[in-house]
C-alpha cells in the first residue's frame, strides 16, 4: 500500500461521513416541516370548523367592507375636510396618550435597565429579580393590561396610557440594557475613585455613551405606541381609535367617517415614521456634511 493511498483514505472517509451528515439534517429537516405543515393544516380545518362561517365562502366576500366604505366616501367627498377637523382633537388625544406612556415608559426602562446591567448595578444580586421584571412587563399585551385596568378604572386615556408605558418600559429596558453592556466602564470606574455615588456615576459616566442610541429606541417606540394607543381605543381606550370603532359600528351611513379617520390616522403615522426616522438618522450617524 502506497503512501497517497494511505494518507488518502482518511479524507475520503471524512467526506462520506460529512456526506452522511448533511443527508442526516435534511432528512430531519424534511420531517420536521411535513409535521409542521400537518398541524397547521389540522389546526387551520380545527378553527373553520368552529368559526360562525366557512374560511372559504367568507374569503371571497373579503373585499366587500372596504369597497362600500370608498364608494360611500366617493360619495361624500365634500364632507371630509369637516370629517378631519371634527376628529382632529381625538388624534391628538391618541399623540398625547402614545407621547406620555414613552415618556414614562422610557424613564423606568432605563432605572430597570441600569439596574439590570451587570458592572453598572446598584445591588449585583438584584440583576436577576429586574431582569425578570422586564420581561414580565415585555411579555404581557397591552391590550391585556387595557382590559383589566378599564375594568377598574373605567374607559378613558389613562388606562391605555398606563397600559402601553407598562410594556413600553419593558420593551425599552430590554434594548436599554444591551446598549448599556456596551459602553466604556472606566468612566465610571474613575468616578467611583473620587467618590461619586451610583446616580451620579450613571448620570456622569453613562449617559453620554448611550445617550443617543437611548433618544434613538424612544423615537422608534413612539412610533409604535401611536398604533397601539389607536388599536386600544376599540376597547374603550378613549382617541381616535374609540372614535374609529364608533364610525364602523353604525355601519352605512358613517362610513365617509370612518375613511376620514383612516386617512387621518395613515397620514400622521407616515409622516411620525419620516420624522422619526430623519431624527434617529441625525442620532446615531451625525449630521451630514
Amino acid at each position: 500500500m502506497t503512501h497517497a493511498t494511505v494518507s488518502a483514505r482518511p479524507v475520503a472517509d471524512i467526506q462520506a461521513e460529512y456526506q452522511a451528515l448533511i443527508q442526516r439534517k435534511r432528512l430531519y429537516g424534511g420531517v420536521i416541516l411535513a409535521v409542521f405543515v400537518a398541524m397547521m393544516a389540522a389546526g387551520f380545518r380545527i378553527a373553520d370548523d368552529r368559526n360562525a362561517g366557512s374560511f372559504w365562502n367568507g374569503i371571497t366576500h373579503i373585499f366587500d367592507y372596504p369597497s362600500e366604505v370608498l364608494s360611500e366616501a366617493v360619495e361624500k367627498v365634500s364632507l371630509l375636510p369637516a370629517h378631519v377637523v371634527q376628529f382632529f382633537p381625538a388624534l391628538i388625544e391618541t399623540l398625547n396618550i402614545a407621547a406620555a406612556a414613552t415618556l414614562i415608559g422610557a424613564i423606568f426602562g432605563t432605572l430597570l435597565s441600569l439596574l439590570a446591567t451587570r458592572g453598572l448595578a446598584r445591588w449585583p444580586s438584584l440583576i436577576p429579580v429586574f431582569r425578570r421584571l422586564l420581561d414580565i412587563f415585555r411579555a404581557i399585551p397591552e391590550i391585556v393590561i387595557a382590559l383589566v385596568l378599564i375594568f377598574l378604572l373605567g374607559g378613558g386615556p389613562v388606562p391605555a396610557m398606563i397600559a402601553i408605558a407598562i410594556h413600553t418600559a419593558g420593551a425599552l429596558g430590554k434594548l436599554f440594557s444591551e446598549v448599556n453592556e456596551n459602553a466604556s466602564l472606566k468612566p465610571v470606574e474613575g468616578l467611583a475613585s473620587v467618590g461619586a455615588g451610583w446616580a451620579q456615576r450613571m448620570v456622569l459616566g453613562v449617559f453620554p455613551q448611550v445617550g443617543p442610541n437611548y433618544v434613538s429606541y424612544a423615537l422608534l417606540r413612539f412610533e409604535i405606541n401611536i398604533r397601539a394607543s389607536a388599536i386600544l381605543g376599540f376597547v374603550g381606550a378613549g382617541g381616535i381609535g374609540y372614535e374609529l370603532r364608533n364610525a364602523m359600528s353604525w355601519g352605512q351611513g358613517r362610513y365617509d367617517e370612518a375613511a376620514a379617520i383612516f386617512l387621518l390616522l395613515f397620514f400622521t403615522i407616515v409622516l411620525v415614521d419620516q420624522l422619526s426616522g430623519l431624527l434617529r438618522d441625525r442620532l446615531t450617524h451625525g449630521a451630514k456634511q
